[in-house]
């Protein structure tokens, strides 16, 4: 049996000199606790040297994947007829006995016995010293991840950092452009302003009307809707502008091409930074959109410096001015900078623009390493996220209880309780009552109220006369008890009217020593001034 072994230097390969010894995996360690001991069991049988960098690097990133390379099947054809290979990948056991015909086995005591040869691999191997090996080690991990964390061509955020520049100066010259237009033309056509909004619409109706007598002749079906055209129709021919001179027309008509055609490009140009942020951030696209994400990357002065930012940084990144003067007079700091541009912060109500920017710049960031950083080229992750942050609004909004992670449970909905309704469903349990209009007829009823009484106390007296002589004896004791009724009903009138008068007697006889005490009290006082001044006198 053969050990193949990859080193930092190169391949190898054992020959194992006791079979017998890898059935007992438990103690197979101790072979190796010595040079000498290793050398019992294994023996370096041939060695194959990388002959540069390159080489072992591309060696590294093949056996990565599970493949071997072009100099690993050389060498194994060269020494491995009729032998069976030990590997410490199963993968790589897979194609190699696939493509060579080499009977290649993985299991624990291979395991074991690699990790035994590994810690003898300078004393078995002539000529590599440990001052030798770790270098090339390192050298190697260096290289290996230079190369796993290399942009490709189309992966250069530059282009996006120029695209979004230039689109946002096309912006402002379009809107210095087209209201140079609105004034230059509005000399000899004011009206049409309020009655075209749109900036492109105008200007082609500029170019194709010219002399504003033209616009009756012409069609603008093409440009404007129907109630549009006949509104300009209808103001050119009362309209209160100035005429125009052919040469001011020519030069008014070459301004309107220009805002055209920079319209046109800038459609072109938005389309091109669209395809190339789908190709560069496809997650931060998902999550903010092609144009926000470009701003973020220019802002940050590329795709992998962004990355390295937290979610607190994105969130106001494009509000330092505000954030540094918040710090210096120690008021609130901003909640959102670039970001506040998102359709998903343009969505939440004013209260909750703070929470959602929170949220999505911390997936923002997120999503950012992702593509800065990660293999695969879809956008599943963005819109995961997406979808969460929707939900997490909708929740926050209180229009649905959302279900993802890190979510609180919302309030129940209490409904208003209806005993006469059913339960999951609309209809009530008993039928409505219908109005009964002749409720309200007053027809032959002519009767005053006074007879109405009398009459109800003559059906008193007939019901009362009319009593069975069966109750008799309820009759009679009814009889003998309403006397004493109405003996106890006078006593108490007259029990309440003398205590009204005593309570009448007391509150007068009180008045009374209230009016004696003030009279005497004057009296006294003219007294007892008189004695004062007398004593004052004396004195």
């Amino acid at each position: 049996m053969l050990v193949l072994f990859e080193t930092p230097a190169g391949f190898a390969l054992f020959k194992v000199l006791n079979e017998g010894k890898l059935s007992q995996v438990e103690d197979l360690w101790k072979e190796f606790s010595s040079a000498e001991s290793a050398r019992q069991v294994v023996k370096l049988k041939a060695f194959s040297k990388f002959e540069n960098t390159s080489e072992a690097l591309e060696a590294a990133t093949l056996l990565i994947d599970s493949k071997p390379s072009k100099g690993l099947r050389k060498f194994l054809r060269a020494h491995c007829s009729g032998e069976t290979l030990a590997v410490a990948d199963s993968k790589l056991g897979n194609v190699i006995k696939e493509k060579l015909k080499i009977d290649c086995v993985h299991n624990n005591s291979v395991m074991e016995l690699m990790r035994g040869v590994r810690n003898q691999l300078t004393e078995l191997i002539a000529g590599l010293q440990v001052q030798d090996l770790a270098p090339m080690s390192l050298g190697l991990s260096h290289s290996l991840s230079r190369y796993k964390l290399k942009f490709s061509a189309e992966k250069v955020d530059t282009m996006v950092i120029q695209a979004i520049g230039l689109l946002d100066d096309l912006d402002k010259e379009l809107n210095t452009y087209a209201m140079r237009v609105r004034e230059w033309y509005g000399w000899h056509f004011p009206e049409l302003a309020k009655i075209v909004q749109d900036n492109i619409l105008y200007a082609k109706a500029v170019k194709l009307m010219g002399y504003r007598a033209n616009a009756a002749k012409l069609d603008f079906s093409e440009i404007l809707p129907e109630e549009v055209e006949t509104e300009l129709k209808e103001a050119a021919m009362i309209s209160m502008g100035t005429e125009v001179s052919e040469l001011d027309l020519i030069n008014i008509k070459e301004l309107c091409d220009q805002v055209l055609s920079l319209s046109e490009y800038r459609a072109q140009l938005y389309d091109y930074l669209k395809n190339r942020m789908n190709t560069i951030a496809p997650n931060l696209t998902a999550l903010v959109g092609e144009l926000v994400g470009a701003r973020l990357i220019a802002h940050g002065g590329s795709l992998l410096n962004l990355a390295k930012q937290p979610g607190s940084t994105v969130q106001i990144l494009g509000a330092e001015k505000a954030l540094f003067r918040a710090l210096k007079t120690k008021h609130a700091t901003p909640k959102y900078g670039l970001i506040y541009h998102a359709s998903l912060i343009g969505q939440a109500a004013p209260k909750l623009k703070g929470k959602i920017s929170r949220s999505l710049a911390a997936k923002t960031a997120l999503a950012i390493r992702y593509d800065a950083l990660g293999d695969n080229q879809d956008n599943t992750m963005g819109l995961e996220n997406r979808a969460k942050l929707e939900a997490r609004l909708r929740n926050l909004e209180g229009r649905e209880l959302g279900r993802f992670a890190g979510s609180a449970k919302g309030k129940p909905k209490i409904e208003v309780y209806d005993k006469d309704r059913k339960k999951g469903a609309g209809g009530l349990i008993t039928a409505a009552k219908a109005y009964n209009p002749a409720a309200d007829s007053v027809l032959g009823q002519t009767t005053p109220a006074g007879e109405d009484k009398k009459e109800k106390k003559k059906k008193k007296k007939a019901d009362d006369e009319d009593m069975p002589a069966s109750n008799d004896r309820n009759g009679n004791v009814e009889a003998e008890e309403e006397p004493v009724k109405k003996e106890k009903k006078k006593k108490k009138k007259k029990h309440s009217a003398e205590d009204v008068d005593a309570i009448e007697n007391a509150d007068a006889g009180e008045k009374k020593k209230r009016k004696r005490k003030q009279a005497e009290e004057e009296s006294d006082t003219p007294s007892k001034k008189k004695e004062k001044k007398k004593k004052k006198s004396d004195d």
